[in-house]
Parts: C-alpha cells; structure tokens; sequence
C-alpha cells in the first residue's frame, strides 16, 4: 500500500465516522467544523473524501501478497 492510498483510507474512515453520526445522532461533524453544509470549504472536505473513496476502490481489486498463490479450485472425484 503505497502513501496515497494510506492517506485515502485515512480520509475515507473518517468519511464513514461522519457518515457514522449523521445516521446516528443526526449530526454532521464536517458541517459543524467548517461553517455548513453549503460552505465552501465544507463541500471541499466532501470532495476529498469522496475521491479517496474512489482511490480506494483499487484496494479492493489489488491481489493480496500473503496467499502468493491462486487458490486451488476443487474438482469432485
């Protein structure tokens, strides 16, 4: 895992925190922080963490390096 995909999984856990409250308790941290929903740098954060979200998508097609090997496929006798 390379810096820029560490640093998209940083932001995309703390999207899903803030995703996290709002469905909980209703409250959008991001919003809270830096001025509404409808400031600029608000929707700003937004886009950013929804570009890490799609940076991370690679993540879930990337091979893992700890099986070495294709598993075996089963075949019935």
């Amino acid at each position: 895992m390379n810096t820029l995909q560490r640093i998209a999984l940083i932001l995309t856990i703390i999207g899903a925190i803030n995703w996290g409250l709002i469905g909980l308790f209703q409250y959008d941290l991001i919003a809270a922080i830096f001025g509404g929903q409808d400031a600029a740098f608000s929707r700003f954060i937004y886009g950013i963490v929804g570009l890490a979200g799609l940076i991370n998508l690679g993540l879930l097609f990337k091979p893992n390096p700890e099986f070495g090997r294709e598993p075996e496929t089963r075949t019935s006798k």
